[in-house]
């Protein structure tokens, strides 16, 4: 089976190019969704020991949590300490499970892929990228977003241009959807033939 990996900087289409590769009957995950449950779940007990007070109704509180960090953005590590190695063992699981019942690829939407430094064992990574001009309409249109708030996460971002050297495929969202669609055709149609 064939690892895929999917990722790119903030607001460059990830989700729609996953929504789409899903679609496809293609098994997906996104690292989002998982810390959602964490958050939810194993995750609780852990953050809630690192920042007291950011836990509502058993659940960490995502607001609250991102106001603590924006207040101690040095703090961040301590949080990817705990969070990142339970998503890792989250995507791996998947994996395993896809390959279990046969499956010919499966994704992994993983944001900060390049960033985490953490080898998947993936096969092939997808990036999605976007014109710049797009992206920071995109992320600025995000309700409780500011300037302050995308530099600052554009400044722990590995650059477009470099995830997109790294790449063994990219998807640039600024075309239209059906021009995004023929590209994911095209990517699964290499990926199918890698795969036989």
């Amino acid at each position: 089976m064939l690892r895929v990996g999917l990722t790119g900087s903030i607001a460059t289409g990830k989700s729609t190019v996953l929504g789409m590769l899903r679609g496809k009957d293609i098994p997906t995950i996104s690292s989002d969704d998982v810390v959602h449950e964490l958050y939810q779940g194993p995750a609780v007990e852990p953050v809630e020991a690192l920042f007291p007070g950011v836990t509502t109704q058993g659940r960490i509180d995502r607001r609250a949590l991102a106001a603590r960090l924006v207040a101690s953005p040095g703090r961040l590590p301590e949080l990817e300490a705990v969070v990142h190695p339970l998503v890792r063992r989250e995507i791996e699981a998947f994996f395993a499970e896809a390959e279990a019942r046969g499956e010919q690829i499966a994704v992994a939407e993983i944001p900060l892929l390049y960033e985490g430094g953490f080898d998947y064992g993936l096969d092939a990574v997808v990036v999605v990228v976007v014109d710049p001009a797009l992206q920071r309409k995109r992320v600025l249109a995000r309700p409780g977003m500011s300037v302050e708030k995308l530099e600052a996460i554009l400044a722990r971002q590995i650059p477009q241009a470099e995830k997109e050297r790294r790449a063994d495929y990219v998807v640039d969202t600024s075309r239209s959807l059906e021009e995004t669609e023929n590209a994911i055709n095209r990517i699964v149609a290499d990926l199918v033939k890698q795969g036989a």
